[in-house]
């Protein structure tokens, strides 16, 4: 199957004529790059995006190795994240300016993962904004209390427009994915496209990853997408991938 065949229904990167950017985002939980590394770039690549908000980056022994290995193979580049934000992890095509960036890590609860954020801001054409990747606790209430610091994080980036995502552990029933949905958009709930679920590739059942976007981006499409090879979305990892096409505006 030919890349260009593969999410041929969602919007393609662009710039518009009025400096506004179209983009492609992907959010995707790599589990540590433990699994078939071939698979996993074929999915990557043939979504074709701007961004990757990536969940369980490399963080141990030799992770900024590995990491480098995933961007050049998917033919992008790391913007931040991995080991100094615990886990999520930025990658960018050559499409983006950038304009800072910076690893988070977030309170620990004693006896629980460290967490973290990995946050950008960047242009593209005449848009600038704020990114975010994040995977948040198993625990509820920890998990909670990260979602409200997401919340915090995005606000205090000081950019007209935002973008977050990752592997939230919980579903749009729960109380941290409602906390952020009442703040941001969920895009699958305002276009859905392709596919709900995102866990687990072997039987989808729930949709426990997410991309949000602050108001004034347009969503023209946000979802699981289906016409990747089986074969590779279930060798790549034990999440399926997000992909969202929103429209930026010019600043």
């Amino acid at each position: 199957m030919a890349t260009s065949d593969v999410t041929s229904t969602l919007p393609n990167s662009r710039t518009e004529p009025d400096g506004s950017a179209v983009i492609r985002v992907l959010s995707y939980n790599i589990r540590s790059m433990r699994d078939d590394e071939d698979a996993l770039a074929r999915v990557i690549r043939a979504c074709e995006p701007d961004l990757v908000l990536v969940q369980e980056a490399p963080r141990f022994f030799r992770w900024r190795k590995h990491a480098a290995r995933l961007a050049a193979r998917t033919e992008l580049v790391m913007l931040s994240g991995g080991a100094p934000a615990s886990g999520p992890m930025l990658l960018c095509s050559l499409r983006a300016t950038v304009e800072r960036t910076e690893d988070v890590l977030l309170p620990r609860t004693p006896g629980l993962h460290q967490r973290g954020f990995a946050t950008a801001v960047v242009r593209m054409g005449g848009a600038r904004f704020g990114v975010l990747s994040c995977h948040l606790s198993l625990q509820a209430e920890e998990r909670y209390a990260q979602g409200g610091m997401l919340l915090d994080r995005l606000a205090a980036m000081g950019v007209p427009h935002a973008i977050a995502g990752g592997d939230l552990n919980d579903r749009p029933d729960g109380r941290t994915f409602r906390r952020l949905a009442g703040e941001l958009q969920d895009c699958w709930a305002v276009k859905p496209w392709g596919g709900e679920y995102t866990s687990t590739p072997d039987s989808p059942h729930q949709r426990i990853d997410a991309i949000f976007a602050t108001e004034g981006i347009e969503v023209l499409g946000c979802g699981v997408p289906l016409d990747l090879p089986e074969a590779d979305v279930r060798a790549a990892t034990d999440h399926l991938p997000v992909l969202a096409a929103l429209r930026v505006p010019a600043k």
